[in-house]
């Protein structure tokens, strides 16, 4: 058989696999020897927009298809590189470049869902195909048909059905179900505003010989992740006052603000499922010999602090993996 492409890449959360992108690779595996699955987020903690780990969407997508198409779809980690767009196409390239031989017909397959599919016209250099929608079929009902009623939609192949079945035996399950109600009680407080709330917090993002100071978040929301000390902004206080406060309030570290090295605004639409939400980051560069003791307190479980080697994108809160590694350029 005569194939258009060698390779065609489709890349998506898959969060879960539905019938809308069971329908893209069987397109794919139409027109090409093999399908490249680029699985996004794969560097990023279980939360409710995305409870599912790379290895447990490429079992639900391999077993969708079977042995008929083995050794034809490959599944591929990609991360997220929230704030470096440069570095998440890098990130594609290398993936591709070192997995295909050099003369190899590559293209990228997907369908313009929305504003997150533009990286379909962002590589010049490969094929294109574009699809229409599937039934108009999205992700995000699905997870809070899940989520919210416990229900497994059939709008996704058996694996996926099968997989999410088991899925809700786990405690993850539970504290997901746990964390969803919790947003939505969020939302549901500010249902009477006169506009859609946008909120206001600082972070501080303290370093010391290669070391980073982290919390261990408490309550319902992001319970057990690790992120930066901060918080909402009070009525009668500057930014970097709120950033001092809840460094103070969470770690026990008193620091003077003039260690403060920089500070940058991070405000991704979709940052927080919580809402709109902006924050400033300051950033704290620390001498001495010895780590400062530090206490977990107020909504944090505990305080610690972290060698930059050891950031894990899979433990982080929300944004603050690429957060701390755009603000260090690591």
């Amino acid at each position: 058989m005569t194939y258009e492409f060698d390779y065609l890449v489709f890349i998506g959360r898959f969060q879960p696999f539905h019938h809308g992108h069971e329908f893209v690779v069987k397109q794919a595996l139409t027109r090409a020897k093999r399908v490249i699955m680029l699985i996004g987020s794969a560097n990023s903690a279980r939360t409710t927009k995305n409870p599912f780990t790379f290895d447990e969407r490429a079992k639900m997508i391999l077993n969708a298809f079977g042995d008929e198409y083995d050794g034809r779809i490959w599944c591929q980690p990609l991360d997220d590189t929230l704030y470096n767009d440069h570095k998440w196409l890098q990130n594609i390239q290398h993936n591709i470049t070192h997995s295909v031989e050099e003369d190899a017909r590559i293209g990228i397959i997907g369908h313009t869902k929305d504003d997150s599919s533009y990286y379909l016209s962002l590589f010049p250099n490969w094929g294109a195909i574009e699809l229409p929608s599937f039934e108009n079929l999205s992700a995000t009902p699905l997870r809070k048909k899940y989520f919210a009623q416990g229900e497994i939609d059939d709008n996704m192949p058996k694996s996926s059905q099968d997989f999410l079945a088991n899925f809700k035996n786990s405690d993850d399950y539970d504290r997901l179900v746990n964390e969803y109600k919790h947003i939505q009680s969020f939302k549901d407080d500010w249902k009477s505003a006169p506009y859609p709330p946008v909120f206001s917090t600082a972070d501080a993002l303290v370093v010391q010989s290669g070391h980073v100071l982290l919390i261990e978040r408490g309550g319902d929301y992001g319970r057990g992740l690790w992120a930066l000390p901060g918080g909402f902004l009070d009525q009668d206080e500057s930014l970097l006052q709120c950033a001092l406060r809840e460094l103070r309030e969470e770690t026990g570290l008193d620091i003077d603000k003039k260690f403060l090295k920089t500070s940058q605004m991070f405000d991704a639409p979709d940052r927080s499922p919580r809402g709109r939400t902006v924050t400033k980051v300051h950033h704290f560069e620390l001498d001495g010999n010895a780590l400062p003791k530090v206490t977990g307190g107020d909504d944090a479980n505990r305080a610690f602090w972290l060698p930059l080697g050891e950031l894990d994108g899979t433990k982080m809160f929300e944004d603050h993996y690429s957060i701390i590694t755009k603000m260090l350029g690591i």
